[in-house]
């Protein structure tokens, strides 16, 4: 993996790992689930609404693009 890659990787693990404890507490003090619905309705929307990053190789060499439900069009990084 190149370094991009690698950083690529931490930004989305740390960009769902937000989303996912933000949402399980919210899920959790306002709904009314209990068990393992708690996290895997975390799971789904830290998923569904975590920004996408990818490390590309272009002639001008490698960039980080990001790519979020949010925002229409790819952002490089």
């Amino acid at each position: 993996m190149t370094k991009l890659q690698v950083r690529a990787f931490i930004y989305q693990l740390g960009c769902f790992a937000i989303l996912f404890t933000s949402f399980r507490y919210i899920v959790d003090q306002y709904t009314n689930l209990i068990g393992y619905w708690v996290p895997l309705t975390a799971f789904a929307v830290g998923t569904l609404l975590s920004p996408k990053f990818q490390a590309v190789k272009t002639k001008d060499g490698e960039k980080l693009f990001m790519k979020w439900i949010f925002i229409k069009e790819i952002k490089e990084m």
